[in-house]
C-alpha cells in the first residue's frame, strides 16, 4: 500500500482536528443558544403569569365583568403573539384569548406542570399553566407565547451549522495544505542536496536555512553527519592505502627472494638461506593481517572483550617477565615496581597482558643498549595507575598527538630498523578504552618516554 506524501497527512489530520474541534464548538454553541432562547421564553411567562396574578388580585372584588376587562387589556398589549386563558379551577371559563380552543388544549396539558411547547391551530407555542389563588379563589391560568421567531433563529443557526461550517472546513483543508507545502519545501531541498552528495563529493555540505527552529538543526545534523561520514571513509581509505603498503614490502621481499632462488641450481645452505628469509618475512606479515583484523573487528564493534573480576599485578608481572628476555637480548636494565596485594579490576587478563607487552616492548624497541625501563603500578582514589617508562629516544612534541593513529610512525629519531608497523599503540589503545580506562603519555627528545594508564578498581 502506497503511503500518502507527508503533507497530504498533515493536511488531513489537520482537518480532522479542525473538524471534530467545530463540531464539538458548533454543537455546544447550538445547544447553549437553544437553552438561552428556551430560558428567555420561560422568564418571560413567568412575568406574565405574575402580572396576570396580580390583576385578579387588584380587579377581582369589582367583579367579573371588570375582571374580564382587565384581562382583555392586558392580552391587547402583550403584542408578542402571546395567548391568554384563565379559568376557575372548576374549569368556568373567565377569559380566553381570541381563536384559542380552550376545550382541546385542556386535553393534552397537565395542570401545574413546567413550561411545555404545543401546536395551537398550526403554530408552535411555548405554553405555561399553573394553579394559584387570589382574594380566597382557585384559578387554573395557561400563558403561552408564538415561539416562531426564535425558531427561524435557531434554524437559521443550524442551517449554518450544515451548510457554512463545511464550506469553511474546506476553505481551511487548503489553507492547511499550502502551508504545509510551504513549510515542508526546505525539507525538499535538503533532500534534492542530499540526493547530490555521492563518495566521490563528501566534503559538500547542505546549506543551513538560520531559521531557528527544526529545519535548522535538521541541516545542521545532517552536515555533521556528512562530515563523521567524511572523516570515517576518509580513515578507510588511509587505512586500506596504509595495510596495502606494509603488505605490499614483505610480500615482494618473498617473492623476489624465491625468484632469485630458483634462476639456477644452488648449494641448500643457500636454499635454506632464502626460506628462513622469506620465513621471517612469512611472520611478520602474519603478525600484521592479525593486527589488521585486531582492528577491523574493533572497528565493526564485534571485538566485544569478555570482562571479569581480574588481578592487574599479575597481569602486569607476566607481561613484565616475557618483556624483560627481550630486554635482557639488548642489555637493557628492566624494573618493576608492583604492590605485594592484589589489584582488582574488571577486564580481560590476555587483553591487559597483551597491552603492557605492547608498551613494554615498543620501550625496548627505542631504547639503546644499556638504558633501562621500569614498570610500575600503584592504585589511589578507586584507580589503578601504571606508568611505563623509558630511558630512550623520545618523541617530538608534534608526533605525540599522532601516536596512536594507524600506521603513523614518528620521524627521525624514531624511524629506522626497530620500526614496526605502526598499529602496536593503536590496538593498545583501543583495550585500554574497551577498559573503560584512560592513557597518557609524556616524552622528550633524547630523554625518554613515559606512557600513564589507569583502569577502575573493581569492588
Amino acid at each position: 500500500m502506497k503511503v500518502l506524501p507527508l503533507r497530504f497527512r498533515l493536511t488531513i489530520w489537520y482537518s480532522l482536528i479542525l473538524a471534530v474541534s467545530l463540531g464539538i464548538f458548533g454543537g455546544a454553541a447550538y445547544f447553549a443558544m437553544s437553552h438561552s432562547i428556551r430560558s428567555s421564553v420561560d422568564a418571560g411567562l413567568q412575568r406574565r403569569l405574575a402580572g396576570i396574578l396580580g390583576i385578579i388580585a387588584r380587579t377581582e372584588p369589582e367583579g367579573l365583568a371588570a375582571l374580564k376587562d382587565e384581562l382583555s387589556e392586558y392580552d391587547d398589549g402583550d403584542g408578542n403573539g402571546g395567548r391568554l386563558r384563565v379559568a376557575y379551577s372548576s374549569g368556568e371559563l373567565i377569559y380566553a384569548s381570541p381563536g384559542s380552543d380552550w376545550a382541546d388544549s385542556r386535553k393534552s396539558r397537565v395542570q401545574g406542570s413546567s413550561p411545555f411547547y404545543s401546536e395551537i391551530h398550526g403554530e408552535q407555542f411555548r405554553v405555561l399553566r399553573a394553579p394559584v389563588e387570589a382574594n380566597g379563589k382557585a384559578y387554573d391560568i395557561e400563558v403561552s407565547t408564538d415561539t416562531e421567531d426564535f425558531d427561524h433563529a435557531i434554524d437559521g443557526f443550524r442551517r449554518f451549522l450544515y451548510l457554512d461550517v463545511p464550506l469553511f472546513l474546506l476553505l481551511a483543508a487548503l489553507g492547511g495544505y499550502w502551508m504545509s507545502s510551504r513549510a515542508l519545501d526546505p525539507v525538499d531541498e535538503i533532500i534534492q542536496a542530499a540526493r547530490g552528495i555521492s563518495v566521490t563529493s563528501l566534503s559538500s555540505r547542505l546549506t543551513v536555512p538560520r531559521t531557528g527552529d527544526e529545519l535548522e538543526r535538521l541541516a545542521s545534523t545532517l552536515n555533521e553527519m556528512l562530515a563523521r561520514l567524511e572523516k570515517s571513509f576518509h580513515r578507510i581509505t588511509q587505512f586500506t592505502a596504509d595495510a596495502s603498503h606494509e603488505l605490499r614490502t614483505p610480500i615482494s621481499l618473498m617473492r623476489t627472494n624465491a625468484e632469485i632462488t630458483l634462476r639456477k641450481a644452488r648449494p641448500e645452505s643457500e636454499y635454506r638461506a632464502a626460506l628462513s628469509e622469506i620465513l621471517g618475512e612469512s611472520e611478520k606479515v602474519s603478525v600484521l593481517i592479525d593486527q589488521l583484523l585486531d582492528l577491523a573487528r574493533a572497528d565493526s564493534g564485534s571485538a566485544a572483550i569478555p570482562m571479569v573480576r581480574m588481578n592487574l599485578t599479575e597481569a602486569v608481572d607476566n607481561a613484565y617477565r616475557k618483556a624483560k628476555v627481550l630486554a635482557e637480548t639488548k642489555q637493557i636494565n628492566a624494573i618493576k615496581h608492583l604492590p605485594d596485594e592484589p589489584v582488582w579490576i574488571q577486564g580481560d587478563p590476555a587483553a591487559i597482558e597483551r597491552l603492557f607487552l605492547i608498551f613494554l616492548d615498543n620501550a625496548i624497541k627505542y631504547t639503546a643498549s644499556g638504558g633501562r625501563i621500569q614498570i610500575c603500578l600503584t592504585t589511589h582514589d578507586g584507580v589503578a595507575k601504571a606508568e611505563i617508562r623509558d630511558t630512550g629516544v623520545g618523541i617530538n612534541a608534534g608526533d605525540i598527538p599522532h601516536i596512536f593513529e594507524r600506521f603513523y610512525q614518528a620521524d627521525h629519531s624514531r624511524s629506522g630498523e626497530n620500526c614496526g608497523s605502526g598499529l602496536g599503540l593503536a590496538i593498545g589503545r583501543w583495550i585500554v578504552q574497551s577498559h573503560q580506562g584512560d592513557i597518557a603519555v609524556e616524552s622528550e627528545p633524547s630523554k625518554g618516554t613515559i606512557f600513564r594508564i589507569q583502569f577502575p578498581l573493581s569492588n
